[in-house]
């Protein structure tokens, strides 16, 4: 049969048309976002719809480098991109290049402008950036006087510190004029020296939170001497004040906990010192008592008075313990002059006569103790106990011992008197 063609000739046919087309190669389509779905793949999968019909749309991964927001469904958007054949599936869609906000995305690319103008300009640099004070007494608030924002602010600071000095600057915050309020409240609160100022609003859409988006409401914040925090609609949202104050705070009430001490913590870190210096003084006092008593002791033992009553103890000790040794030695000369007196005694001759023996004497007192120290015819001197008889010898006789002795006192003895 003639003319019949593949479900692929003809998706490539088709392909081929939309190819040639050059107003589908560059279109920007205006609608709403529906079943909006980010894929892991980093691709989002989304369509397009108005009151007429729908479109397929796709935004691969490279191109999300230009997404300026974060996409959900509901949002009015202009998705600009290049309408082609998907040959696969046979059905056509927006391969989405470039995708901003509707209205709001004109404001949102001045946002993004400014942003890196003054970030070029070094206003976001952590160097000027001021502390906040720890304990904040007088606190300024630029806002408008009848808004949520305020009251958030009293009553978190009121119940964090009741004797906070609050002073408000009611300023305009949405419309014409707002930026040049908030610029009067930042510039007059600043000449009143307070420790920090609070600059901020309730949530809303970028419209409403534009006035803290303008130049001259950054460059007051940057030249204000004050500490500024900034407190601009709800967590999500993020304006130039907030890059270059101070300190950001999510929310107005964020803003009050972040500024305002509280006081009944720092009443409690007060005790817990008190209690923490209290234990630490006992325990010094403690050590110091202690040592005291050891050096009383020590002062005791080494004080004079002791010290003389030491050494006189030890003095008599030792006196005892001499008198002790000296009477000891002394018994012990004594035991050994006894000894030595009765040898003597028994050496004696004194004794000798006693016994029976005799001193003999020749004419000249030299003592005789041999027969041959004499002669016949000589005089003697006999010594004996009870008095002295003088004798002529009239015979000599020899005996063994007295040859004995004889040979004895040649040999060197020393002779003695005969007894």
């Amino acid at each position: 049969m003639s003319g019949i063609y593949t479900v692929g000739q003809v998706n490539t046919y088709i392909k081929n048309l939309f190819l040639q087309d050059f107003l589908l190669k560059r279109i920007s389509v205006r609608g709403e976002i529906s079943n909006c779905r980010y894929h892991p793949s980093g691709h989002i999968y989304f369509s397009l719809k108005d009151e007429t019909g729908a479109l397929s749309c796709i935004m691969f991964a490279g191109a999300r480098r230009g997404l300026a927001f974060r996409m959900k469904d509901g949002d009015k958007v202009v998705v600009e991109g290049t309408v082609d054949v998907y040959e696969r599936d046979g059905r056509y869609q927006l391969y989405a290049k470039r995708i901003t906000l509707e209205g709001a995305g004109l404001l949102y690319e001045r946002f993004l402008a400014l942003k890196a103008e003054l970030e070029e300009m070094g206003m976001f640099a952590p160097e000027y950036k001021q502390p906040v004070p720890a304990y904040v007494k007088r606190l300024g608030i630029v806002t408008a006087p009848t808004g949520a924002a305020i009251r958030d602010i009293q009553n978190i600071a009121l119940r964090r510190n009741p004797y906070i000095q609050l002073i408000l600057y009611p300023a305009l915050v949405q419309g014409e004029g707002a930026a040049a309020s908030i610029v009067r409240g930042i510039r007059t609160l600043d000449r009143l020296g307070l420790d920090a100022i609070i600059v901020g609003r309730g949530g809303g859409s970028i419209e409403d939170l534009w006035a803290f988006n303008e130049e001259a409401v950054a460059r007051a914040i940057f030249e204000c001497r004050t500490p500024v925090i900034s407190a601009v609609g709800h967590e999500t949202d993020t304006t130039i004040a907030d890059y270059v104050a101070d300190l950001r705070a999510p929310t107005p009430s964020a803003a009050a906990e972040l500024a305002v001490a509280d006081i009944r913590g720092i009443l409690d870190r007060i005790s817990a010192a008190r209690r923490r210096l209290r234990t630490g003084m006992e325990r010094i006092l403690d050590e110091r008592r202690e040592r005291l008593a050891r050096c009383r002791t020590r002062w005791m033992y080494l004080s004079p008075e002791n010290q003389i009553r030491e050494k006189r103890r030890r003095l008599a000790e030792a006196d005892r313990k001499l008198r002790e040794l000296f009477q000891a030695r002394l018994e012990a000369a004594r035991h050994r002059l006894a000894l030595a007196a009765e040898k003597m005694k028994g050496l004696s001759p004194l004794t000798k006569l006693e016994q029976g023996c005799a001193y003999v004497e020749d004419a000249e007192a030299r003592p005789v103790s041999s027969i041959r120290e004499t002669a016949p015819g000589a005089l003697l001197k006999i010594q004996l106990r009870d008095g002295c008889i003088w004798s002529v010898v009239q015979k000599i006789e020899e005996t063994e011992r007295g040859w004995e002795n004889g040979r004895t006192a040649e040999a060197g003895e020393k002779p003695g008197g005969g007894l």
